[in-house]
Parts: structure tokens; C-alpha cells; sequence
């Protein structure tokens, strides 16, 4: 059945669209490895796609609303390719109203699966085929984690590696533990030896990845947390950069603060998303920690690891956020000085608490806010990049420049994004860089020589 399946499809040609985080990019490229092992080949453009899938996000309004926009533009492929099938995954699909609201603005999908099943890509795509009927099958709960090696990875410098799946910590804004599921660790045999088979293929740099990472092995039966996991990926020869994503601050302990910096592979860059700077926000937010423990971590991370760098997430606007909270907010971006930080206005999901609390804040002065707050990270981070200008710095050689074609592109071990001149045959290779220029999101650089590793 599987050679003639294969058969069948190898003329078949389709199209993933991404939205959203590392962990929905990841997804992605599992269905796509589950679709190659098929047959299908990926397709240049939409309009040869024989099956087009939509792995979406739901974290903010706005993701939803592109998908929706999206779903409208491939009806018109659908009119002139009747046989098209038209696929949404991720976390939308998970929410009951959502999935629903697929079905009745998008009557041409015939594919929906969720977060719990993409194993099953296959079989319903086979379900399609052989039935000439649509197949919609959403898992209420999470399932135990299916190990596979199916993948197609495009970058061949950098892989993400699941380390855990779900998050347990329901902050009252975020609707991922409703459609990402409870916490499940990958037990770390299975993680080093994804780890040990990447270095084989000529990976130099792996980012391990978890809603929570800093929450893993809680679940497992050994004992084993994360800085224990970070210490055994550390030992692999042929690995040269180790990162991870997304730490909570609550879950970060003095033993990982201790543990990192005797990890010669680990990068010294924290995300750490503070999300509020104001006592009463952050209890509202259920984030577990005030703004005094989490300045005291950057703290004991300052001490442990001098030339580190560190980025967060910020909301602003949250129900009932005066502007005293708000000034709060400022006050410990200006404390830490954060490198960089992805901040947004705070969008209700249906389903979370926060939704439904009461004194929510105007649209009007969340853009305010957020315009006030990015403002003052923007410069801080100039400022911080400034004080780079003449060092010398490691870059790992990523790719040709999006934004300019006669540059290469790479990042040093603090996750600072480098351009420069260089001829191609640099990708793939670390070189060591003077900066000669800052701007506020990346620096510009002159090579120095070739690194020996």
C-alpha cells in the first residue's frame, strides 16, 4: 500500500504556509517531511500545489485574522483546481468556535487537523483520496508525544529540537495550554540522539525548544531537569552552539543560572519574557514571580555570565493596567536595558480569564503605549549596540543578507545579528568579525580571519 501510495503522489506537488513561533516552524517541517516520504515534492509557487496547508496561530487576534485572509484568497485556486486540497493545522483548529468558524467562512477546506495529531497527516490525506470526501479530525486532549525522524529541515546550519511539548502554567492572557496541552517531556536519550544524528548531517547549531523548557523532566520518571538536559547535550562532540526557547522566569533556577555558563556550548543569551513590570499586573497575569525576583535573576545572571545579552516579551495594555502600571513597565525595561524586546498590545483570546475581566483597556491607548514603550527599548538598543562598535566577536555565517545581496549574514554567540562582506563559501562557517557600525536591530561588521573550528 505505502510503494503504491508513493507512487501515486510522486507527480503531486504542495505548499505549507507558517504562522506563528519556532514551535509551529518546527510542525512545519515535520508535515513536510510526512508529505516528501509520500511523494509529494514541494512546489515553487501556490498555484501548482495539488494540497496547500495552513499551520496557524492563535496567540494574538491578528494571526487569526491573516488566516482567515488567506483561506479567502486560495477560494478563487480552489474554483479553478477542484481537486485542491486545502488543509489548516495548529492551534486554531483546537479552539471548538474557531474550527467551526473554518468550516462555515471556508466551506472549500476539506482538511483540518490539530496540534495533537499531526502524525496523522498521512492517513487522512489517504482518507481524502480514497473517500473523495473531506477529513476534519481535532484531538480534544493531548495524546503521549510520537517520536519520529521524519522531517525536511531547510536550514542545514541550525535545527530546533523539541524538548518538551504543552505548558502548564496558564497565564490568564495565553490561550497555548488550551491548544498546545499539558506539559510532556521528551525523555533526553531521545533528545541526544536527535542531537548526535543532526551532527552527522553537518549541523552547528541546535535550539532546543519548549513552551517552558525551563520546566522539563518534570513529568519523567528519571530525574532530570533542565540543566541536567542542557549538560548532557553540552557533551556531544561536533555541536558548537547550543540555545533554547522560551524560558519563564518563575521556573529559573539558581542551578540553571549556575549551570549555563559552565556549558561551553551554550550561548550566553537569555530571553527572559518579563511580560509586566508592575506587582499588580503581573499577579493579574498569573506569572508566578514580582518585578523584584525578576530583577534579582538578572541579577545572579549578570554575576554568573558578564557578557551576556538578554531579550523579552512585553504586554502592555492588560485589563486594568493604569498608568502607573504602565510607568512600572518602563521602569524595569530601564532597569534590565534589554537587548532587544518583541513587544505587543495586549489582544483578548476567547477562552483565557483575561478575556473576561472587566476595565479593559482602549485600543487608542494601547497603541499609545506600545508606540511610548517601543520608543524606549528601540533606544536603549542602539545604545547597547553602540558600545559594541570596534570589538571582536564570533559569528556563526548564516546566509546571504535579505536586505542586501552583496552581504552575508550571521550571529554572534549573544544572538546579535551581523552583516557583512564575504564570499558565500562562508556559510556554514564561523568566522571572526570586528564591528565597525550599529544600528538598532543588527550591527554591521568587517571580517577579521576564518575561525579554526
Amino acid at each position: 500500500m505505502e510503494q503504491h501510495s508513493n507512487h501515486f503522489f510522486s507527480s503531486k506537488k504542495y505548499s505549507i504556509l507558517t504562522y506563528g513561533c519556532q514551535m509551529n516552524e518546527r510542525d512545519s517541517e515535520v508535515l513536510e517531511g510526512y508529505l516528501e516520504n509520500m511523494g509529494y515534492c514541494l512546489a515553487e509557487t501556490e498555484k501548482e500545489a495539488d494540497i496547500i496547508i495552513l499551520n496557524t496561530c492563535c496567540v494574538r487576534e491578528k494571526a487569526e485574522l491573516k488566516v482567515f485572509g488567506k483561506l479567502g484568497e486560495l477560494s478563487q485556486l480552489k474554483k479553478k483546481k477542484p481537486d485542491l486540497i486545502i488543509g489548516v493545522c495548529g492551534c486554531m483548529t483546537q479552539q471548538d468556535d474557531v474550527y467551526q468558524r473554518i468550516k462555515d467562512k471556508a466551506p472549500y477546506v476539506n482538511l483540518i487537523f490539530g496540534t495533537y495529531n499531526v502524525h496523522q497527516l498521512p492517513r487522512l490525506i489517504f482518507d481524502i483520496e480514497n473517500t473523495g470526501k473531506p477529513a476534519f479530525e481535532i484531538w480534544e486532549k493531548e495524546g503521549d508525544i510520537v517520536e519520529n525522524n521524519v522531517s525536511r529541515r531547510v536550514d542545514k546550519i541550525k535545527a530546533y529540537i523539541n524538548i518538551s511539548y504543552g505548558c502548564n502554567n496558564f497565564c490568564t492572557y495565553c490561550i497555548v495550554p488550551h491548544v498546545r496541552g499539558r506539559e510532556r517531556s521528551r525523555t533526553p536519550e531521545k533528545i541526544v540522539e536527535e542531537v548526535v544524528n543532526l551532527v552527522k548531517e553537518g549541523y552547528k547549531e541546535i535550539m532546543l525548544l519548549g513552551q517552558n523548557v525551563n520546566s522539563y523532566g518534570k513529568d519523567l520518571k528519571t530525574k532530570m531537569d533542565f540543566a541536567d538536559l542542557l549538560i548532557e547535550v553540552n557533551k556531544i562532540d561536533g555541536i558548537e552552539r547550543i540555545r533554547y526557547m522560551t524560558s519563564h522566569p518563575r521556573d529559573f533556577s539558581d542551578k540553571l543560572v549556575e549551570t549555563i555558563p559552565k556549558c561551553d556550548k551554550v550561548c550566553e543569551h537569555y530571553h527572559l519574557p518579563v511580560q509586566a513590570g508592575s506587582n499588580k499586573v503581573l499577579k493579574a497575569m498569573n506569572r508566578g514571580y514580582t518585578r523584584e525576583e525578576y530583577l534579582e535573576l538578572v541579577k545572579k545572571i549578570s554575576q554568573q555570565t558578564p557578557n551576556y545579552s538578554i531579550t523579552s516579551d512585553i504586554i502592555v495594555g492588560f485589563p486594568n493596567e493604569s498608568e502607573e502600571d504602565f510607568l512600572d513597565t518602563l521602569d524595569i525595561v530601564e532597569k534590565v536595558r534589554f537587548d532587544a524586546s518583541y513587544t505587543f498590545a495586549y489582544s483578548p483570546r476567547k477562552g483565557t480569564p483575561a478575556a473576561k475581566m472587566e476595565s479593559q483597556i482602549s485600543d487608542t491607548e494601547k497603541k499609545a503605549r506600545l508606540h511610548r514603550l517601543m520608543e524606549l527599548q528601540n533606544k536603549i538598543s542602539i545604545q547597547k549596540n553602540l558600545e559594541l562598535i570596534g570589538k571582536d566577536f564570533e559569528v556563526l555565517v548564516e546566509s546571504v543578507s535579505r536586505t542586501d545581496s552583496s552581504r552575508l549574514t550571521g550571529r554572534t554567540r549573544t544572538n546579535k545579528v551581523v552583516n557583512f562582506t564575504g564570499d558565500k563559501t562562508l556559510i556554514g562557517k564561523f568566522i571572526n568579525v570586528k564591528i565597525i557600525k550599529a544600528q538598532t536591530w543588527n550591527l554591521i561588521g568587517e571580517i577579521i580571519e576564518v575561525a579554526a573550528k
